[in-house]
Parts: C-alpha cells; structure tokens; sequence
C-alpha cells in the first residue's frame, strides 16, 4: 500500500495528493477509498482542528446504511421515513403492530413515494425506548424503560437490511442524558440514532397529558455533548438526533441547541390533526431566525390526521422534510 497526502490546497511532497477544503467525511468515495487503503496519510499544515477523527472515521470503514458517512450531505439527497411505535404493543404506533421481518416489508410500502424528488430512502425503526406513564412508577419518574433485549432484534433486524434505528425517550420526571445512557451500547452502533421528545419531559409536580412537558436547549445540549462524544471515541459516521416540537414552548431557547459535526440535529414537527393545523404549525416552527440550523421531519398519524398527508403534499413543504414518521 502507498501513502498518500491529505492537503487543503497547495502542500505537496511528492506522495499522491488529495485536497481537503472542508470536512472530510464529504470527500468522494474514490478520495475516502484511496486514504482507507493507504499505509499512511500525511495532513498538511492547514487542515482544521476536526481532521484527525474525521480522518480515522474514513479509515475505520463504518458507514451510514445506504453509504457515506454525513447523514444529509450536499450531492446525496437522503430521506429516512419511519415506523413509530413500541415493539411490544400496537397501541403507540404502528411499528408495534407487527414483528421486525414484516416491519421491514411494510416498510417498502409506507416508503413509497417518497423518493420522487430523487431522495435516496433510507428506511427507518423509530423504537420508543423509554415510555410516558400514567404513574410514577418505583423511581417516580413517570416513565418506563424498556427493556434492551426487547429492542435488540429489531436492531439486529435492522442491521441485517441495511436500515437506520432511531430510539425514542419519553423520560417524565428524570431527564434526557440519564435515559439516553442506559442505551449507550446501541448508541455505539452506525446504524443507531437517538431522539427526544419533549411532549414528555415533565417539570416537578406535573403529569402526562395535564400539561405539555418542555424542554430546555441546556438539556438538550448535555446529550448533544455525549452523543457527540461516542461519535468520536468509535469513529462512526454521523449520527442523527431528533428532537420532537409541535409547539413552540416545548423547547426553550432552541436556538441555543448546539449542533456539531458529529451530529444532524433536526426538529421533527409531530403536531396531529387537519392538514391545516399541521401546515400551520409547520410554519410556524420553521419560520423563526433558528429554523435553518436545523434539518427538518414531518410526522404522520394515521388515527388522527384528517386527511392522511400524500407524499407529494409532503414533499411540497418548505423546507423540505428529510424525515418523515408514521404513527
């Protein structure tokens, strides 16, 4: 095997040379194959402080199901479109009215569509991981966890079918990073990412479906912090986090939300109801000064969406959703 050089623009040695000007992880595949097979890879002076582990995510291997190592990078349209719900029960969504095989056929269905604007379809389990309760429970949190080998063979499933994971909290009365942790073993995988949902973060003293839970940028921002931080120490490609948003005051100071390299942070609109309620508050959460450090989702109910949203009505929202759920 050869060397090679990785440069921002004009450093040679004579080795084969390869120019950098931005992240690594957007080179070609030609660029990332030749720096995986090289024996050694010498930076140049002018590369940025995030060469070194973007570098070794490149020679590491792993990558997004479907390929590449950004989740949404300029020149590969992708759109993840989800099944919703609980493994064990159909009574959260769709994703439990079946096993994980026949998750991956309805799947194909629900996906098509989809792809007319050329979007490449990543399809997707989007597994609440943790779940809201009517009762406190015996830590008093309001939430259930769910058991990790209750979730594992849909993420082997998954794994198997080239297909993305998104686990989903709901954590009551504790917070976000606590629960995220207990799953940090799936966490460590390419194909797995994390969402919030804030609709169930409950303050002290309040309970599900009295008040709309909240969530505020500083706690998101804890486990922006160690998600991003598990990108770094395995070397995997970028790892998506969701956070849910149906009304503004679910997150508080959202433009505060950091959003690293590591991740593709998007908000997911998962409001409910006639197309015009949602298109309402579609532009209402996307039209403030934030909205475009975001990536964007849209989220479908088929019990109480009035009508069901076609995918070309989908696709004809501004922005244009990049993922998009069936509950």
């Amino acid at each position: 095997m050869s060397n090679t050089q990785l440069t921002d623009l004009g450093y040679q040695t004579g080795e084969p040379v390869i120019v950098a000007t931005g992240d690594l992880r957007a080179l070609p595949f030609e660029a990332r194959e030749t720096i995986s097979y090289a024996a050694e890879v010498e930076l140049g002076p002018g590369l940025g402080d995030d060469t070194a582990w973007q570098l070794e995510v490149i020679r590491r291997g792993h990558q997004i199901p479907g390929g590449g190592l950004l989740m949404f990078e300029a020149g590969f349209d992708r759109r993840l479109v989800a099944l919703y719900g609980h493994p064990s029960t159909s009574s959260l969504g769709v994703l439990g009215e079946q096993g994980p095989d026949a998750g991956v056929e309805r799947l194909r269905s629900v996906a098509a569509g989809y792809s007319a604007d050329g979007s490449v379809i990543l399809p997707t389990f989007e597994i609440i991981a943790t779940v809201a309760s009517a009762g406190p429970g015996g830590d008093g949190d309001y939430s259930a966890m769910t058991a990790r080998d209750t979730i594992r063979p849909w993420i082997e499933t998954a794994a198997a079918n080239n297909m993305y994971v998104v686990l989903d909290l709901q954590p009551g009365r504790t917070d976000f990073l606590t629960q995220a942790m207990v799953y940090e073993e799936f966490l460590r995988l390419p194909h797995v990412g994390l969402a919030l949902d804030p609709e169930w973060r409950l303050k002290p003293h309040q309970v599900h479906l009295e008040q709309v839970g909240t969530v505020d940028a500083a706690e998101v921002n804890r486990v922006v912090a160690w998600l991003a931080g598990i990108v770094r120490e395995n070397a995997l490609p970028q790892k998506l986090l969701i956070v849910h948003q149906f009304q503004t005051a679910m997150i508080t100071n959202r433009g505060l939300i950091d959003t690293p390299p590591e991740l593709a942070v998007l908000i997911q609109m998962d409001g409910q109801g006639s197309m015009r309620a949602k298109y309402a508050s579609w532009g209402t959460l996307t039209g403030p000064p934030d909205a475009e450090q975001f990536h964007w989702g849209w989220k479908n109910f088929y019990d109480e969406d009035h009508p069901n949203a076609t995918p070309e009505q989908v696709l004809e929202l501004t922005p244009t959703p990049e993922f998009v759920s069936f509950q």
